[in-house]
């Protein structure tokens, strides 16, 4: 199985993408995610993108041309360890829909009301 593209951002062609496939996520969320996504190419440039793993987790992956010289390959990592650590609730969340309405997992709500 593939990685699949939440969301992302372009910052050469100014553009942002949201998969279509997770139309059913809240527009607060929807918003929370573009806002994300185009501030961190606005930042640190190059191309930014969400994209839920074969597990179903969440994962942020930057790159940028190889011939861009703004790019900033350390503060990149930087930016992606510091929206990991405040929106670690939200990708929690994200990747709990990801795995019941897309992968179809059968979840233990029992057990995952006792972690909480």
């Amino acid at each position: 199985m593939e990685k699949i593209v939440l969301c992302g951002a372009n910052a050469y062609e100014k553009k942002y993408y949201f998969n279509e496939q997770f139309k059913a996520i809240p527009d607060s969320i929807k918003d929370e995610l573009h806002i994300i996504c185009v501030l961190f190419t606005e930042e640190v440039g190059g191309i930014f993108t969400m994209v839920f793993d074969e597990e179903g987790n969440l994962n942020m992956e930057t790159n940028a041309d190889d011939d861009d010289i703004y790019y900033d390959e350390i503060s990149s990592g930087l930016l992606v360890g510091e929206i990991r650590r405040n929106r670690q609730e939200l990708f929690e969340s994200l990747s709990l829909f990801y795995r019941v309405f897309i992968l179809h997992e059968k979840i233990d709500w029992e057990a995952c009301e006792k972690e909480n």
